[in-house]
């Protein structure tokens, strides 16, 4: 499958009175078109921060992101104004990434106009279009946000990011605002335009049984680093890494009368701010040896395709 994306020693630094905070140190992923990348972690861990610096909503410290075959580490204003409409986001909160002052036509309308499209009959006839595509009655057409409920909100942040046809989406816990009984329906939306449009993703998410369903492969951060990278299928039958098995001892299960050990973990959570030599995970780790505390551990192949961080595997 084509190479649609490609990050190489990602890194995201932000200076702060107490020191330099590690907010993304050294990711490595590459993603085929098509697929879908699930990234989990505990909130703070810099999921959010590395979807924000692949779309150059913030720029990295160092590292290298590959787009269609092409270095965009470093891009122009023009080339980023046209990368724009390649690559776009799906933000968590559908009422703070909206302007209340806009209809929802307005809304879907704003990245046409920017982008190029004069004729306002011919961006009328692509709101009307893109409103039926994900399921938005006619009728919200000159609604304002606050008349509209959650799940009618995020459809409406969903034509936005794909009015202008992209092909790479960041879906930054897009459900995570809504009531339950609305997100399946929003999930479900989101797949069914990937399959209609090929469209590539990167689900940021905290809810493990949504990034199952949704993801093709599963990247696990913690404190701004991977410990552990594989298929999803893979990933949730053979978990390796101490944190990522603590993380699926926590999803409930389903079936009536199923157990499993719940792993808890204990100890402080080692700060991002300067962090020492060693692997960040180690204070709460119940396997942590003395070379935990002093070595980062590297990222390597432990099975095909299955990528690990950690001394003790």
């Amino acid at each position: 499958m084509e190479n649609l994306l490609k990050v190489k020693q990602l890194k995201k630094y932000f200076d702060t009175p107490g020191g330099t905070l590690h907010a993304v140190d050294d990711i490595n992923f590459s993603l085929a078109a098509g697929e879908t990348l699930g990234v989990v972690g505990e909130s703070g861990c810099g999921k959010s921060t590395l979807g924000r610096v692949v779309l150059h909503l913030l720029e990295s410290t160092s590292g290298q992101i590959w787009f269609e075959g092409k270095d965009i580490t470093h891009v122009s204003r023009s080339e980023l104004r046209e990368l724009r409409k390649k690559m776009q986001i799906i933000f968590q909160d559908p009422y703070a990434s909206v302007d209340p002052r806009m209809t929802i036509s307005a809304v879907i309308d704003e990245p046409l106009r920017n982008n190029g499209m004069k004729s306002r009959s011919e961006r009328e006839e692509k709101v009307a279009e893109l409103m039926e595509l994900i399921g938005l009655a006619k009728r919200f057409t000159d609604y304002y946000p606050h008349e509209l409920d959650g799940g009618r909100r995020q459809r409406a942040v969903i034509a936005r990011a794909l009015a202008t046809n992209p092909r790479f989406i960041v879906c930054d816990e897009p459900v995570s605002a809504l009531d339950v009984s609305i997100q399946a329906q929003v999930i479900n939306l989101i797949m069914e335009l990937q399959e209609k449009l090929r469209l590539t993703y990167m689900f940021i998410s905290h809810d493990l049984s949504v990034v199952k369903y949704v993801s093709t492969h599963i990247m696990v951060m913690y404190l701004g680093q991977t410990v552990e990278y594989a298929e999803t299928g893979d990933l949730f039958a053979h978990p390796v890494h101490p944190y990522t098995q603590a993380l699926l001892s926590a999803v409930p299960i389903p079936k009536l009368g199923a157990q499993k050990q719940r792993i808890l973990l204990k100890g402080e959570i080692t700060s991002p701010i300067d962090p020492k030599p060693g692997c960040r995970f180690a204070p709460r780790c119940p396997r942590a040896c003395e070379q935990c505390h002093q070595e980062i551990p590297a990222l390597r192949e432990v099975a095909d395709g299955h990528m690990v961080a950690c001394h003790m595997v």
